[in-house]
């Protein structure tokens, strides 16, 4: 693993080669705990990454009722937690943040074909929202794929990962173009 100045660095870069690629962003994502660290730096690089010229979509009903219980409960958060929102001057910002809780939302992210951040679940790709939009914009060079946590052996996510060529999706074989990071 890099550090995380490493990783936030790469995140960088890669959110200003998506601009230029004209593509899609799409970020698997546990519900619980990853969604809300993604969010949080989306929301404190906004302006370093230049995220304004996204639309960014939190796909999960799971996790917006999660991301909902973090932003309503400060009082509980641990020692660091509260360090954080508290030099930040609380949650930073994400203004350009929609959240799709139903599946007519959801579809309707699939017409976008260019300058989408997607964050849907399941974290290793074997289910959720995240595997529609997979198979909406993996043969899509222009796009981009984030993993951001472990991948089990034979999970879609660890294919991705491992750099198969095509991925079979609801017994559908995608090809592969995307960029996977």
């Amino acid at each position: 693993h890099r550090s995380r100045d490493q990783t936030l660095s790469e995140l960088g870069e890669i959110f200003g080669a998506a601009d230029n690629r004209k593509g899609n962003i799409l970020i698997p994502a546990f519900s619980i705990g990853r969604t809300q660290e993604i969010l949080y730096h989306l929301g404190r690089h906004y302006e370093e990454w230049g995220l304004h010229r996204f639309q960014v979509f939190l796909d999960s009903p799971r996790a917006i009722q999660a991301s909902e219980v973090y932003w309503s409960y400060p009082h509980l958060y641990d020692e660091e937690a509260t360090r954080l929102r508290q030099e930040n001057g609380g949650m930073p910002l994400l203004p350009n943040l929609k959240l799709s809780r139903s599946t007519d939302d959801s579809l309707a992210i699939n017409r976008i074909r260019s300058g989408a951040i997607v964050i849907a679940g399941s974290g290793m790709c074997n289910g959720g929202r995240i595997i529609h939009h997979l198979r909406r914009n993996l043969d899509r060079e222009e796009t981009q794929v984030l993993i951001t946590g472990y991948q089990a052996y034979g999970s879609l996510g660890r294919k991705l990962v491992e750099g198969h060529d095509t991925v079979r999706i609801r017994g559908k074989h995608i090809p592969v173009r995307a960029s996977v990071h």
